[in-house]
């Protein structure tokens, strides 16, 4: 049990992600509401059936919580100045959206009043709302219980229970199984102040990453909207406005923002996705962690960041690796051929490539048919991270609201899914059964199953410049054509044979895949500040 006040020196594996990271913010003197973090320790023991693992540290997190209300002057689960807390998941590894968080705990009748009277009716209402929806969603889940508790601390002790279980929900552990985590670690769990985007008219929430994550631009990306609380945005259950309207509205708070973000990006050397509330015209920051992204965004931004100095040769070939360059070879959609077909969708470009199939809006039915060796596209109003098994079956996703912060859009650019979201009411309906092509480069899905033409490394810029710094750095040098034996596919054993037999320059049908699975066999050590 550990406060967040910028002097903890535990790790990630302790700390989880989350909290690494409000930490270091802390440490910066940023904006960041007060916390404290039950660490993976103490999750652990708690699913190992430890049952008096929270009895032991339960002492300490009240401590923590009377230095909570000393760090805002408020006071949990009493007036005339409540505090309300949040708890939150934060594993080691980020998993975007794949463990709980319970929002607005502390709220009873009595801070229901206060908090009327020191904002307004309205305001306590709408989050005591949020707080019994999403406790009775997460805490109360299978539990029989239709009664949220009245106790704050019997509110607060269940919720972490709650946190802790999910590490262990059929989400999450199909999640892990997908990219080899592993189960052991655990998930930590942050207890933080509450802040709210729902308090007035300069309030709100959103998203920020300091470049596209979807496309590599060098510019600032995600969304805003405004009136809005903690999950909305990322939920995907709102149709949020891009970060260009709170520039607009609030001028001299988006620049703070900006400040702020180009200065953790600088210290981590690499992409943030950062996520913030404003409160009555303040800014304070949530959470900073390094951005999930497209293939193609990986390598843009691992070639710009070079060409900043921020990152060297090494860390360009650890940032990208041989299956986001099978994805970027995936055939593409010629224009023309995109333009002759019906367009019955146009929504957001959340993650690129084009994917034909049929359109499934049921869970389980996408999940038999891809089973039995269908290509699905899975459409929705909207995912939560209950579909995500879905989504590892699908070969693309639609959605009809939802940003390109969304759930939909984070785990499709992070799987490597083409992704169109927002589409708008009824799409999911109207398409459902349909043989379509989605484009989540142009946005769009069109009918029927559309030809495509297969492309190589030597057709783009950005690989064949990656090409070349691999050539300068990896064990294992690649060429189409030459003098050097041949490999017969750019697997990892026959990476590996050649590896053994000592060769440094083979040819190859795929290069830059070979030459980036060389050099991930090498096992370059990371840098310290990863996700």
């Amino acid at each position: 049990m550990v406060a967040l006040d910028g002097n903890c020196e535990l790790g990630r594996a302790a700390l989880g992600n989350k909290a690494y990271g409000i930490n270091l913010m802390r440490g910066l003197r940023l904006p960041v509401p007060p916390a404290f973090c039950l660490t993976t320790d103490v999750c652990a023991q708690f699913l190992a059936g430890e049952s008096q693992a929270l009895d032991q540290v339960w002492p300490e997190a009240l401590a923590k919580l009377r230095w909570l209300e000393r760090e805002t002057s408020r006071t949990y689960g009493r007036g005339p100045r409540p505090l309300l807390v949040s708890v939150r998941s934060g594993a080691a590894q980020s998993m975007p959206g794949m463990l709980d968080t319970v929002l607005d705990l502390g709220i009873d009748d009595t801070v229901h009043h206060a908090l009327a009277h020191e904002a307004t009716p309205k305001f306590a209402d709408d989050t005591r709302a949020r707080f019994h929806d999403m406790y009775q969603r997460i805490v109360l889940a299978g539990t029989g219980s239709v009664v949220v508790p009245d106790d704050p601390y019997a509110q607060l002790r269940a919720a972490i229970e709650a946190v802790f279980r999910s590490w262990n929900s059929p989400r999450a552990v199909t999640y892990r199984d997908h990219h080899r985590l592993g189960d052991s670690g655990g998930t930590a769990v942050i207890v933080q102040a509450m802040v709210f985007g729902n308090l007035g008219r300069t309030s709100g929430t959103g998203v920020l990453f300091t470049r596209n994550p979807t496309t590599g631009a060098d510019e600032p990306f995600g969304e805003w909207l405004a009136g809005g609380q903690g999950e909305d945005v990322v939920s995907g259950t709102f149709d949020c406005a891009p970060i260009s309207a709170l520039r607009e509205e609030q001028p001299a708070l988006f620049a703070e923002l900006m400040a702020h973000a180009e200065s953790l990006e600088r210290l981590a050397g690499d992409v943030q996705d950062i996520e913030f509330t404003v409160e009555e015209g303040r800014l304070w920051l949530l959470q900073t962690r390094i951005a999930k992204r497209s293939a193609q965004a990986a390598v843009r931004l691992a070639l710009r960041m070079r060409d900043q100095g921020l990152i060297d040769d090494t860390e360009v070939l650890r940032r990208v690796g041989p299956e986001q360059i099978r994805m970027l070879l995936k055939p593409a959609l010629q224009p023309e051929i995109r333009l002759a077909a019906t367009l019955l969708a146009k929504g957001l470009p959340a993650s690129p490539g084009v994917v034909s199939g049929k359109a499934y809006s049921d869970v389980d039915a996408a999940i038999d048919a891809a089973d039995d060796g269908e290509d699905v596209i899975l459409v929705r109003p909207f995912t939560s991270p209950d579909d995500v098994q879905a989504m590892l079956s699908a070969r693309g996703v639609v959605t009809e609201v939802g940003g390109a912060t969304s759930h939909a859009a984070v785990v499709s650019r992070e799987i490597g899914r083409p992704a169109v979201v927002g589409c708008g009411a009824g799409v999911a309906a109207a398409i459902e059964g349909k043989s379509i092509t989605v484009d989540g480069a142009e946005g769009e899905v069109r009918e029927g199953v559309l030809p495509l033409v297969v492309w190589s490394e030597e057709d783009s810029p950005d690989l064949r410049e990656l090409a070349d710094i691999a050539r300068r750095v990896s064990p294992l040098r690649a060429h189409h054509a030459g003098d050097y034996p041949v490999l017969p596919n750019d697997s990892d054993v026959a990476v590996r044979d050649a590896l053994t037999a000592g060769h440094t320059d083979v040819v190859s049908a795929s290069p830059l895949i070979t030459m980036l699975t060389a050099q991930r066999m090498a096992k370059t050590a990371p840098k310290a500040f990863t996700s």
